[in-house]
């Protein structure tokens, strides 16, 4: 007798991109659908991160490293069951960095101009991280590369059409990544 097929995992996800690229919202909806865990990056950075950024201040590389490893921990202790976490992710070393605690991880860029992102960050007044470092957010992006199993939507769809071209749409990570 055959055995049965095996189902695939859960997906393990981040929605990455610059502050207000809408990656809670699309973060949150998401995990609904899939039925998985949420989380959001924002609410696990250290006091000391949430200072800096409400003072203007962009992090350094080393601000970000802890904070990327409590992210990473997050993404790995929900590897079996899926999960999906809105995290910037804005550079390659910073996503090979969640890779190294989950090495299935999937991203879903939300991608959009800086003036579209501008008027959505306008909209959401008390957020910590102010529009001013909204430049420099665009500077640090960069680009998924080919290898990196994520596809790029744009954030002028609405939530619901991201959701459902992503859905329909998955990206499987290579079977000996």
């Amino acid at each position: 007798m055959p055995a049965p097929p095996q189902q695939a995992a859960p997906p393990l996800l981040v929605v990455m991109g610059v502050s207000g690229s809408g990656k809670s919202t699309v973060g949150a909806a998401l995990a609904q659908r899939l039925g998985v865990p949420f989380a959001d990056a924002d609410d696990l950075h250290p006091a000391a991160n949430i200072a800096k950024m409400s003072a203007g201040q962009a992090l350094t590389d080393e601000d970000r490293r802890p904070w990327l490893d409590t992210i990473g921990a997050w993404l790995a202790a929900h590897d079996e069951r899926g999960g999906v976490m809105s995290c910037s992710a804005l550079k390659r070393g910073y996503r090979d960095q969640l890779r190294r605690h989950a090495p299935r991880l999937q991203l879903l860029h939300l991608d959009g101009s800086p003036e579209v992102i501008q008027r959505r960050q306008a909209s959401r007044p008390g957020h910590f991280m102010p529009a001013s470092l909204l430049a420099s957010q665009f500077a640090t992006l960069e680009p998924l590369a080919d290898d990196e199993h994520g596809v790029v939507l744009d954030v002028g769809l609405s939530v619901d059409a991201i959701v459902d071209q992503f859905v329909s749409q998955p990206v499987a990570p290579e079977e000996n990544a």
